[in-house]
């Protein structure tokens, strides 16, 4: 499929990040990829262009350039600017991007999920929460700790995914250094709380990252297992119709 693909600048697109698309007319589903820490990395870019040719038309914000951050790739300063920016900024500007690709000619605001890798899956937590509208999401390896509510982070994951409306898939790995065995399990129960379907996929040796090439966590064959599985599973939430 031929997809087209921009650059998007906060001052003149009002969302900053990279958004790619089908080039035909014909309105279709959207996906809101939201990044890692290291923000919009050149493998982030070819995954959202690689869903454009599956048919949905994408979008990475650029969270931490909407924040007043310069640039795009932010690699080894995950740690800072999560201490710098609290959850609440986040998800505004999650939400200026949400409305941003729902808004779009080509864009079905009614079949439109979220595919979220490490800090932008904590993020997406409480932001399917809010938005009963999302249709899907997907979650590699969320960045959720046991931890207890702070000004950064005034909500938990394990209250908020009680209360999520959409079908939702999980990937975790049993070598994570970010969320631990109990952690994992406390947050399967609260999903599996909501009622809505659950996927959950565990790999006793996939490590944190395993997706991301500019992570020290990454494992090329891991991120081939699991693409057919996150395209199979946005197929079904997002482009079949759904049953009565």
């Amino acid at each position: 499929m031929r997809i087209a693909s921009k650059v998007l600048q906060r001052d003149h697109d009002g969302v900053a990040g990279f958004v790619a698309y089908p080039a035909t007319a014909a309105r279709r589903p959207g996906v809101l990829v939201l990044h890692h820490g290291n923000g919009v990395t050149a493998d982030l870019k070819t995954t959202v262009a690689d869903f454009a040719r599956l048919g949905f038309t994408t979008l990475a914000p650029n969270l931490y350039n909407m924040l007043g951050v310069a640039g795009e790739s932010h690699i080894g300063r995950a740690a800072e600017l999560q201490q710098r920016l609290n959850d609440n900024e986040f998800l505004r500007v999650i939400g200026d991007a949400w409305r941003f690709l729902a808004r779009r000619a080509d864009v079905d605001p009614t079949r439109t999920g979220i595919v979220a890798h490490s800090m932008g899956g904590r993020l997406a937590i409480p932001f399917a929460a809010d938005t009963p509208e999302l249709r899907a999401l997907v979650l590699y390896y969320p960045s959720v700790r046991d931890e207890i509510k702070t000004a950064l982070r005034p909500r938990h994951a394990f209250d908020l995914a009680r209360t999520i409306k959409c079908p939702s898939m999980l990937i975790y790995g049993g070598r994570d250094h970010i969320a631990s065995a109990e952690t994992r399990r406390r947050l399967w129960e609260s999903f599996h709380a909501n009622g809505q379907p659950l996927e959950w996929h565990f790999y006793s040796y996939a490590r944190h990252g395993f997706a991301s090439p500019d992570s020290d966590g990454y494992q090329p064959e891991m991120a081939t297992t699991v693409w057919p599985l996150v395209t199979d599973f946005l197929h079904r939430a997002l482009v079949e119709p759904p049953l009565a």
